[in-house]
């Protein structure tokens, strides 16, 4: 004669499991109450992001003209006195500042932009994850606005120095203003995103793709890679090729320091 066991009762398989729906209606509700939580969120936080951009764009509009002034200096300051750009297109004289006071509002509230997406990302992340990701974020940060700084105080004026000078004396030198205002976007964002490169190098040794002694041995690859890179991204001329290319190699050099200092430390 069994006996039942008075810990499970006498009609309870404790090897069974519990076949109420009502447990699993549970888990799925708390499930969409907690992906309805993060939507909210996102919606606000996106919300709060674009509304700073938004205002500085509408607070810059009637200052366009003055900051496309300021935009086309380097250009201006190559050509004969009294030069100027020409709108070969209708729309060209009034979309050129508006999209220039456009990338201006964005330029300038990049960083209320990234800590909006830092705030949502953040509770997410273990302790370790977020003293790593928080100094990467903020070197990426720094790292782009110096390459635009770079591409604006050293390298435009040496690019239409030398492209003023290789021009025939029959050509007239009169961008029209959107084209110019993308050349210089471009060139720009071009020098913003390689210099990007050490952070590139320390989240590369960090996921364990790569180690710095290997980085320090592909060496000369890199170098290669850095002149094919530069050759692409910028204009057709050696001296805004080399501009690029010089500053990346110095990066690269950085980028291997950076992952020794804080990169995972690997016995032999």
């Amino acid at each position: 004669m069994s006996v039942a066991d008075p810990n499970t009762g006498p009609n309870t398989d404790p090897n069974e499991h519990s076949d109420d729906p009502g447990a699993d209606s549970v888990d799925v509700d708390a499930s969409e109450g907690r992906l309805i939580d993060h939507l909210i969120e996102l919606r606000a936080r996106l919300i709060r992001g674009l509304v700073l951009p938004v205002l500085l764009f509408l607070t810059l509009v009637p200052f366009s003209g003055e900051l496309f002034d300021w935009l086309v200096r380097p250009l201006l300051a190559e050509l004969p006195a009294g030069s100027s750009l020409n709108a070969y297109e209708v729309m060209s004289a009034f979309m050129a500042p508006v999209k220039l006071a456009f990338f201006v509002a964005l330029f300038a509230t990049m960083p209320w932009l990234l800590y909006q997406a830092w705030a949502f990302v953040a509770p997410g992340l273990y302790r370790r994850e977020k003293r790593l990701a928080l100094p990467i974020l903020v070197s990426a940060l720094l790292l782009f606005y110096a390459g635009c700084a770079f591409a604006f105080f050293v390298v435009l004026q040496g690019v239409f120095g030398f492209l003023v000078r290789f021009a025939p004396d029959v050509v007239k030198i009169t961008p029209d203003p959107t084209k110019y205002l993308d050349f210089v976007v471009v060139i720009f964002f071009a020098f913003g995103f390689c210099f990007e490169l050490p952070v590139a190098l320390v989240i590369m040794v960090l996921l364990g793709w790569v180690t710095p002694k290997q980085l320090g041995e592909w060496r000369g690859y890199a170098i290669v890679a850095i002149f094919f890179v530069a050759a692409v991204v910028t204009p057709p001329d050696v001296l805004s090729q080399l501009m690029l290319a010089i500053p990346m190699c110095v990066l690269y050099e950085v980028g291997i320091l950076a992952a020794k200092l804080i990169g995972p430390k690997r016995s032999d």
